[in-house]
């Protein structure tokens, strides 16, 4: 009876897993059709780098923008058209690091520079050139250093 029982909360979790890959879209848009808000911060931050390809990603639940520049730069947008990750191999423009961490690394880590910075709910992170991580509060307050 338990293997029965087993087999059909296992078939039950595939059924659903599979729904949830069917609503999920990863689709090339025109930058022109990205909106507004993304487009103003891009413009704001990186108007010397050209858009190479803009991506619209709808996982279900979830819907992001994803659009990549010259330079191998990736910025990631959240449901709410709000910056949340954004990445490079080169230094990222101080105006894209908040205030209070780009003070911190300043005196800190003066000779590196910030080539990833990321936004979730409960922290940001950023990782330096020589690839330490350090993680921050929302409010920009060192935390620690991430292994």
């Amino acid at each position: 009876m338990k293997k029965k029982n087993l087999f059909k909360s296992f078939f039950i979790f595939f059924l659903m897993i599979s729904s949830l890959s069917l609503f999920s879209q990863d689709k090339i848009v025109p930058f022109s059709k990205v909106p507004t808000k993304i487009q103003t911060y891009i413009a704001t931050h990186f108007p010397s780098n050209k858009v190479l390809q803009s991506q619209f990603d709808y996982n279900g639940l979830s819907k992001e923008y994803e659009i990549i520049l010259s330079n191998n730069i990736i910025l990631k947008f959240d449901r709410k058209d709000s910056i949340k990750e954004i990445e490079s191999i080169q230094e990222l423009p101080e105006s894209v690091v908040p205030t209070k961490i780009y003070e911190y690394l300043q005196s800190n880590y003066p000779t590196n520079f910030v080539k990833k910075w990321e936004l979730d709910n409960k922290k940001q992170s950023v990782k330096l050139d020589n690839d330490i991580e350090l993680e921050f509060t929302i409010n920009g307050e060192f935390i620690r250093i991430d292994n």
